[in-house]
């Protein structure tokens, strides 16, 4: 098999419809637009959501909520996990690898599930109260 000799499957490849070409293509005259009104006339059209001066459904339904475009940033492992790692010194690119946070998290956060009982040493990262009290009292520490 060669670049220069690949082609689609046969049957895939369709030829366009050729409309407005005569009566006998089955699109002539009109070209499948039908008659009169704006959407049958060239450059004849509104924009996404316009509903004839009526007020869109967008705009009529009220908003609720917020979502934050922040909110996969930051990713939470357990300290339960934390325990089973084989490492020693643990940051945010160890996590990765690890497979334990989206490669896509900017940061993460160790939150209390579960127990520690060998001492880390986490980098750039952050963790709940109660999850740097259990690191501390294992002999663990942060550094920033």
């Amino acid at each position: 098999m060669e670049l220069n000799n690949l082609k689609p499957a046969a049957g895939s490849n369709k030829p366009c419809r050729r409309v407005g070409r005569g009566i006998g293509s089955g699109l002539g005259k009109t070209a499948g637009r039908g008659h009169k009104g704006q959407k049958s006339r060239t450059g004849g059209f509104h924009k996404v959501g316009f509903e004839g001066g009526q007020m869109p459904i967008q705009r009529r339904l009220p908003k609720r909520g917020f979502v934050s475009l922040t909110a996969g940033d930051t990713a939470e492992v357990l300290l339960s996990v934390i325990d089973k790692l084989p490492i020693d010194q643990i940051d945010i690119l160890v996590l990765k690898q690890a497979g334990l946070i989206s490669a896509r998290a900017k940061t993460a956060k160790i939150v209390m599930t579960g127990t520690i009982s060998r001492a880390v040493t986490l980098q750039g990262l952050t963790a709940t109260k109660a999850a740097r009290a259990a690191i501390e009292a294992a002999g663990g520490s942060f550094q920033d």
